[in-house]
């Protein structure tokens, strides 16, 4: 289990008092404030936030100590973790994405496919990334019938990928097709 979990990230600055936009990972987006200091990437700045309101998919948040837009802005790509322990126990079924980085993705045959590198959430329901032995890049849909199992304790994901569509092949263009004689 990883020890630190990513809240959100610095999206930009908003306004000139030194409120930033965070791009929330939470599932309630003002969590990103709800479980005391977060830290840096490197874990060598520590922040308090707190939520004043709410901007399309941002959270808008004041920093203590960020006074001014051009501080704010130097905060832009800043992600903010917290403790793993600092945060409650997902529901039964449920899972922090940063639980399943790192994973053995293997088939429900008992071949290992690979490991996983990410999971995305584009809107229409999260996918997980994984890398096999050649460095190939696959993305799964992260749903029951597709991943069947996560073992947490055994580091493994058991998953049952969907048939591959076969490539398509282009449409052959007039000029392709075999010429009538007798044009």
């Amino acid at each position: 289990m990883v020890d630190r979990v990513c809240l959100g990230a610095v999206a930009g600055a908003h306004g000139v008092r030194g409120q930033v936009k965070v791009k929330p990972f939470t599932e309630n987006p003002d969590d990103v404030a709800a479980y005391g200091l977060v830290e840096d990437e490197r874990g060598d700045r520590r922040f308090k936030l707190s939520v004043t309101g709410r901007h399309k998919d941002t959270v808008i948040v004041r920093i203590d100590g960020v006074s001014d837009r051009n501080a704010a802005e130097a905060l832009r790509g800043t992600r903010f973790y917290v403790a793993r322990a600092a945060l409650p126990e997902p529901e039964e079924g449920a899972f922090y994405h940063a639980d399943l980085i790192g994973l053995s993705v293997v088939s429900v045959g008992g071949e290992t496919l690979g490991r996983v590198t990410s999971v995305h959430d584009f809107g229409a329901g999260d996918l997980v990334e994984y890398v096999d032995a050649n460095g190939g890049q696959h993305m799964l849909p992260f749903t029951m019938a597709t991943v069947p199992e996560v073992d947490l304790v055994g580091g493994r994901l058991v998953v049952d990928p969907p048939e591959e569509a076969p490539d398509d092949e282009p449409e052959p263009s007039a000029r392709d097709l075999p010429r009538d004689v007798a044009e």
